[in-house]
Parts: C-alpha cells; sequence; structure tokens
C-alpha cells in the first residue's frame, strides 16, 4: 500500500547520510536502534553532550573526530540515535526519558554523546531532551543556509533516485525550513542556558579545523584539548547541488535575511563573512 505524503515534522529525520539502523515507524518516523550492551565496570547515564544541529552541516565529520578523542567513550548504538522523533504527539514520560540513559555506557571518567541533527529543527524535542540531559552540553553546526538548503535538497533528491521514487513535493519546504536558525535557537535556549551552547560553523571548521575541535573540546571539558586526531585534507564532498537562477536566489537570501541578522545579534560569534550568500549583511542589525 502507498503511504500518503506527510508533513515535513513527520519525515524529517529520515534522510541522513550517516550509517545506522532505524526501524521506521508507519514508513515516516525513524526510530532508535537498540541500546548497546553496557561492559563490565561501566555505568550508563545521560549523555554528557548531545548535537542538535543541523542537517547537512557536517555534523558527521565533527561527532567522528569528537569521538577519535581518548577522553570519549563512543556508544555502540550510532551517531544519530533518533531517540525524540516518535514522540511528535507526546508521549515520553518518566519511563522514556530513562530509557535514553540506556544509549550512553561509558567507562569510569570518560565522556559519552550523540548528534541528532533533527533534534533542533523538531520544536517538541528540546523540552524532550531537558528533561533527559538537563546537564549536558548542546553542540551545532551552522551553514550559509541558502548552500545548505541546496545540499539538504540534493540529499533529498539522491535518496529519492536511489528508493526509485520521485521527490516530495514537501522536500524544497522542508529544506527550506531548516535554514531559519534563530527561531530554532531561540527554542532550545528556553530549556537551557546559554552556557551549554556551542555554536560552530562548518566554513569555519572547514577551513579551521584544528583551532574549532580545541575549541569543541574545551567545550566540552576535555582535559587533553591539545589532542589532535588525523584531520581529512576536506570534508566529504557532495555530489552537484541544484542550482539556483538569480532572481530565486535573490528571493531566498531575503526570505531568511531577518532571521538571519537576529541570529548575528544572539550569536556574534557568527562570522557573516564566512557565508557567500549573506556576506553583505556582516555588520548590520535587525530592524527595530
Amino acid at each position: 500500500m502507498r503511504h500518503p505524503e506527510r508533513p515535513w515534522f513527520a519525515r524529517m529525520g529520515r534522510h541522513s547520510n550517516s550509517e545506522r539502523t532505524v526501524l521506521p515507524v508507519d514508513g515516516g518516523i525513524d526510530m532508535p536502534p537498540s541500546p548497546p550492551t553496557c561492559p563490565p565496570g561501566w555505568s550508563t547515564g545521560p549523555p554528557d553532550f548531545v548535537g542538535v544541529g543541523v542537517q547537512r552541516c557536517g555534523t558527521t565529520r565533527w561527532f567522528d573526530l569528537i569521538a577519535r578523542h581518548p577522553e570519549i567513550s563512543r556508544s555502540a548504538a550510532a551517531k544519530e540515535l533518533h531517540y525524540f522523533d516518535r514522540f511528535y504527539a507526546g508521549g515520553c514520560g518518566p519511563a522514556e526519558t530513562i530509557g535514553y540513559h540506556e544509549y550512553f555506557p561509558r567507562a569510569d571518567g570518560s565522556k559519552v554523546g550523540e548528534w541528532t541533527p533533527v533534534y533542533l529543527s523538531a520544536p517538541w524535542i528540546p523540552s524532550l531532551l531537558a528533561a533527559a540531559a538537563p546537564d549536558a552540553r548542546l553542540l551545532v553546526l551552522l551553514r550559509d543556509p541558502i548552500e545548505r538548503y541546496l545540499s539538504g535538497l540534493a540529499l533529498d533528491i539522491s535518496v529519492a533516485k536511489r528508493r526509485g521514487a520521485p521527490l516530495s513535493r514537501y522536500a524544497p519546504l522542508e529544506a527550506y525550513v531548516r535554514g531559519f536558525y534563530h527561531a530554532q535557537l531561540a527554542g532550545l535556549l528556553r530549556h537551557f542556558d546559554r552556557s551549554q551552547l556551542l555554536i560552530l560553523q562548518y566554513e569555519r571548521c572547514t577551513r579551521e579545523p584544528e583551532s574549532q575541535l580545541r575549541r569543541t573540546f574545551a567545550f566540552l571539558e576535555l582535559e587533553d584539548t591539545g589532542f589532535m586526531p588525523a584531520l581529512a585534507a576536506h570534508p566529504k564532498r557532495q555530489a552537484e547541488k541544484p542550482r539556483l537562477d538569480p532572481g530565486t536566489r535573490d528571493a531566498y537570501v531575503r526570505a531568511y535575511q531577518d532571521d538571519v541578522l537576529s541570529l548575528i545579534e544572539s550569536f556574534p560569534e557568527i562570522d557573516l563573512r564566512l557565508w557567500p550568500n549573506f556576506a553583505h549583511l556582516a555588520g548590520l542589525s535587525p530592524a527595530p
């Protein structure tokens, strides 16, 4: 039986490029894998860190680099757990909150976490994450919203071709919505303190991986912030992305502009000069 099209929030966790084992609920929502076995002498509990966004911003590479640090115990489950995706209509109670902790076995003195990029985009998840991991350090990787949009759309096209299916009519809208970073971060910070959040830029992590990794290790409160894993010359390159004609690109710039200006006002560490579509806004503030 062919499933009807589902709105973006019911499908947004499906198209990840990372390797993981998930079970779809009614063909749409990703389920987490089974919890890993906790080795003898290890313990489980809330994660020390959680990456919450954003899709197509280099999160897989960054998580892999973090996981190579000797003070990190990498969960045997997956980089992306998608644990909270299925609770879009409620139903995450105390048992489910405790169940989340089972995914994070760690040796004494080490840290552990996950990175599910959809967590930032889904409005029901920040409160659930705060209940399950109130002290977790949160990581967010951001990218020029239009470049992220095109990369996300290219992934959707690739997945559709691999499945022999047409591109969903909701895919462009879904990819567009994910780029409203300030609105999503504002929702996240209703449940977490600002000191728990590290904002990284994809472009800077690509150009300056050593300095940005040290910044990340310091934020995670790892003792050896000088540790440096082997770095590839570049992150994984994507196949050619869809092209926008100048008029259409300008329409996207105008659509994202207010959110981008609010973003740099709230998070001045973001350097708009690194975002080719928004570099002209550097130094500006939102209109009163």
